[in-house]
């Protein structure tokens, strides 16, 4: 076996600057345990032998194990009975069972309990590294996979849609209530609110999280892309049709489509996709065969569609088909109880991303936030948050390092205008508050006042 080895190139967890990865060894034939511990640890593997199923178990017990490899007939505890034990400690762990020609029909009952592969001996050890690397492949995927499903479902999670205002606590009751179902949504609220971020919760809250969840602008396409978009197309349907697509219906087949910003569409596009929610059925662009599709569809809307249907530009049947639940999402500026909540959030979340310790707003930044107008909404306050961040000099971010609409909102409060004041005088005062508020700072003075630092610098004689 030994011979073989520098033959191989194969190279385990231990190579390219990876963690070494573990192979605990159970047989009661010590050569054998010490030939495959030479030979695995030569390909970078870190390896733990055992002679019995009972030691074997103590050993998997303390952690830390990748993948087991097994002799089916050993004294004491043997190899089946060992290898139901592992599995009910951890499902997903791999097992290669070892074993002789005359049990190989054992060997199949252990494939039918939870192993993955067996291996008669004597075997070569190019064979056994090949079943060694497969088996731990499929491993890193299996635990990629559920790593990228959690990490999806935390992410549209409702804990990370901030909100403890009233407003917010009755969204998240109405979308818990909702997601159990296959009705269609229709989720309002103006641009910034976080309408994708709702429909993605419904979704991976949904009986349909295990499918696709696929979105679309309607407002961003032209009728024609948009159809062939949504409902694929036959090559040569269209010039530039060089070969056949699947829409995005179907890409969602079994699972949610949200198409945002529903309200944009065509009246021709709106008649195609009443079609598809009445009948459940698809047409591509240049056929003529028709596809059953099983989708959920989830619409939003920064237009109020009912005006829209009481001036005729949204169809009134396509409208309660898609509205048969509503979710309607307040603005920032109607909950601004949560605007230090989701300052915390974003603050944690690019304080983590960009590697800078940011513990805390001053008082002063954290007015300024409370007292804006937030026309953009959370979107606008997540950038003002990345944005100071980045500018932070320390811990804490300072007025000055949100954006200019935001200082400027802060400052206004330290001027009040009298009768009878002269211009002259107003300006004089406006210049002295402004720098007295920014600490002698001139750059932001100017650019709160609106004016260039040599205008300041030429109107400064005049203030003092």
């Amino acid at each position: 076996m030994k011979e073989e080895q520098s033959t191989l190139g194969l190279r385990g967890g231990a190579m390219q600057g990876k963690v070494p990865e573990t192979i605990l060894i159970v047989d009661d034939e010590a050569s054998l345990r010490e030939s495959l511990k030479a030979l695995l640890e030569a390909e970078g593997f870190t390896t733990l032998v055992a002679k019995d199923g009972l030691e074997g178990s103590a050993l998997f017990a303390r952690g830390g194990v990748d993948l087991v490899l097994s002799d089916l007939k050993m004294p004491g505890m043997g190899g089946m009975d060992f290898l139901k034990g592992l599995k009910e400690k951890d499902p997903e762990i791999p097992v290669i069972i070892m074993t002789g020609y005359g049990t190989i029909e054992s060997a199949i009952e252990a494939i039918k309990a939870g192993a993955y592969d067996y291996i008669t001996k004597p075997f070569k050890p190019d064979r056994l590294l090949v079943d060694v690397q497969n088996a731990l492949e499929r491993k890193r995927l299996s635990e990629e996979n559920r790593y990228l499903r959690k990490e999806l479902e935390e992410r549209y999670s409702f804990a990370n849609i901030i909100g403890k205002s009233p407003q917010m606590q009755e969204v998240f009751r109405l979308i818990e209530r909702v997601a159990e179902s296959s009705s269609s949504i229709l989720i309002q609220g103006k641009s910034g609110t976080g309408k994708e971020l709702v429909a993605r919760a419904i979704h991976y809250h949904s009986p349909r999280r295990g499918r696709p969840f696929v979105s679309i602008n309607c407002g961003g396409l032209v009728e024609s892309l948009l159809e062939s978009e949504l409902f694929g197309h036959l090559r040569g349907a269209f010039t530039g049709a060089f070969v056949s697509k699947r829409g995005l219906v179907q890409e969602a087949q079994g699972g949610t489509l949200f198409l945002d910003e529903v309200g944009d569409m065509s009246p021709s596009m709106q008649v195609k996709l009443l079609r598809a929610l009445q009948e459940g059925e698809i047409r591509p662009v240049g056929g003529t065969n028709i596809i059953k599709v099983d989708v959920r569809f989830i619409s939003a809307s920064n237009k109020n569609l009912t005006q829209g249907v009481k001036e005729g530009s949204f169809r009134e049947d396509l409208y309660y088909r898609l509205n048969v639940i509503n979710v309607t999402i307040p603005d920032l500026s109607e909950r601004k109880e949560d605007i230090p909540l989701l300052t915390s959030h974003f603050l944690k979340k690019y304080g983590s991303s960009l590697k800078k310790e940011i513990l805390r707003l001053s008082e002063e930044a954290m007015a300024a936030l409370l007292d804006y107008s937030w026309p953009g909404n959370v979107r606008e306050l997540e950038n003002c948050i990345e944005r100071a961040v980045v500018l932070a000099k320390g811990k804490e971010i300072l007025l000055s390092d949100l954006p200019p609409s935001l200082q400027g909102s802060q400052g206004q409060h330290f001027i009040g205008v009298k009768v009878g004041v002269t211009l002259e005088e107003l300006e004089r005062e406006a210049i002295h508050q402004t720098l007295h508020y920014t600490k002698g700072n001139k750059a932001l003075a100017a650019k709160l006042l609106g004016i260039s630092e040599r205008t300041l610098y030429r109107k400064l004689p005049q203030s003092e």
